[in-house]
């Protein structure tokens, strides 16, 4: 069986291409860029195809020879997301029947079934793709899941952060909504199983683990599985969910564009109203995983540095995605530069090994108030911000978010270039070389790029170079420090 997988550089989808792979299917990934799955580390198993949902023609060879196609995109905290997500529903419905794909499935969210209770625009979107492919024709899985718990989830670390970092909080009075939350494991599960389901099954699903909670008991229940004392939780009327989100925003490392329209989601209760699946998919020996063991198995993929993908992991359709332009093509236009060098009394290995540990819990290697104010700037102005971290303390991967950078390329050993996702007049990258020496030590080599936008991009930089000096110049130094420390 042929599998396509949509989204296989988001969460989700980067972690079904490889359980679909265990279990012996073959599988298709569409990627609007196939580097972005160049270093996963079940990329050699996987055929990668390039094509964007948005484009109806890059997708016949996509969808050539396909048994199941997982529809698991969506343009959360993206502008325009519902026509966006509308758009790329209808090509996916259109070319899944055009190629005789038997089953699709689709990872959706809860509907509100209260009388009168009107949608957030997230799941009035959610609902709008999963009729639009129930109508394809193709036989259709929807499954409904609400808050999914898993290490890396957007859902997760908004929950784990607030808990971690305020011990006493003012809430809104939504943290006394139902949620029945699921583990991303049986999400997971479902979407395997969902391959096999017979044709006749054409319907939606509502999934949920057995537990039944307020956002309120999730964080109390979350301190206590993490060893945090009860948090004191005071409930006010005056925060309305667009507060909240910016609220939400300042605390954890999701940022308001995403935080905005998973509180506007909140705001309903989500429990199931039905467990159908369950004739279908059976529940598991031992039956769906509670709430307390999803915290803990995600705690311990955290502590362990073993975080398969993280909702940053997803870079939205209209997220800067150009490369480092090359010369010839910005010959003649404005191409501000900051270049340092340094010899370094360590092999290019050990310089290396710093290189690609920056950032995260590493930090940057200079003037960390510096960089800690322009990620506060950035949050500020609805940009990422540097609490984004990293997935592994020790490796990064083409693709996945730096802080509030992305990586751009990795060549190991030689180079590492990020390009910049904070919010900037024009578009900005950095790039860290190892050269080795004859002598067998090496030279660091640091390039910063910034290509302006109008006026304000040539105001920007000239307002930020008296800064370099101190922080690409303390950068390129301290690295160089712990790249010789490290081999005494």
């Amino acid at each position: 069986m042929r599998c396509l997988v949509t989204g296989a550089t988001g969460y989700i989808g980067g972690r079904l291409a490889p359980r679909l792979l265990a279990e012996g299917y073959e599988v298709r990934c569409l990627a609007r860029k196939a580097g972005r799955l160049r270093d996963v580390p079940w990329a050699a198993r996987a055929e990668v195809v390039e094509g964007d949902l948005r484009r109806p023609e890059t997708l016949p060879a996509a969808f050539e020879g396909v048994d199941v196609a997982y529809y698991l995109v969506h343009s959360l905290g993206q502008a325009g997301f519902e026509a966006a997500d509308r758009e790329a529903a209808i090509h996916f419905a259109a070319a899944a029947a055009r190629s005789g794909v038997r089953r699709i499935v689709y990872l959706g969210g809860p509907e509100p079934k209260q009388d009168g209770e009107v949608p957030s625009p997230h799941l009035r979107s959610r609902a709008e793709v999963a009729r639009i492919l129930l109508a394809s024709g193709v036989p259709t899985v929807v499954l409904r899941a609400a808050v999914i718990i898993g290490s890396g989830s957007a859902s997760f670390e908004m929950l784990r952060h607030l808990t971690e970092r305020l011990p006493g909080m003012v809430t809104p009075r939504w943290v006394r909504n139902r949620i029945q939350p699921i583990a991303v494991r049986d999400v997971l599960r479902y979407l395997v199983a969902g391959a096999t389901l017979p044709p006749e099954v054409d319907r939606a699903f509502d999934i949920a683990g057995p537990d039944v909670l307020t956002f309120e008991q999730m964080m109390q229940r979350y301190a206590r599985v993490a060893g945090l004392r009860r948090r004191v939780i005071l409930r006010v009327r005056l925060l309305t969910p667009s507060l909240s989100s910016y609220w939400v925003g300042l605390v954890t490392p999701v940022p308001n564009k995403i935080a905005r329209p998973l509180v506007e989601s909140l705001v309903h209760e989500a429990v199931a109203h039905e467990h159908d699946i369950a004739r279908f998919i059976p529940d598991p020996p031992g039956g769906l995983t509670g709430f307390d063991e999803a915290v803990a198995l995600a705690l311990a993929k955290v502590r362990d540095a073993e975080v398969e993908t993280r909702w940053s992991t997803a870079s939205g359709p209209d997220a800067p995605a150009e490369p480092l332009p090359s010369d010839p093509k910005w010959s003649g236009g404005t191409v501000y530069t900051d270049v340092r060098e340094r010899d370094v009394a360590a092999p290019a290995s050990a310089l290396w090994r710093v290189i690609e540990g920056v950032g995260g819990e590493h930090g940057w290697y200079s003037f960390p108030l510096a960089w800690s104010v322009r990620g506060w700037l950035d949050r500020l102005i609805g940009g990422v911000g540097l609490r984004r971290g990293r997935r592994d303390p020790h490796r990064l991967q083409v693709g996945e978010a730096l802080d509030f950078w992305r990586v751009e390329e990795i060549v190991p050993g030689e180079l590492l270039r990020l390009r910049a996702e904070m919010r900037l007049p024009g578009r900005a990258w950095l790039e860290m070389r190892v050269e080795p020496t004859a002598d067998g030590r090496s030279r660091y080599v640091q390039r910063a790029v910034f290509l302006p936008r109008g006026l304000a991009g040539h105001a920007y930089w000239g307002s930020v170079t008296p800064f370099h000096t101190i922080v690409f110049g303390g950068m390129a130094r301290n690295i160089a420090r712990g790249a010789e420390h490290a081999t005494r």
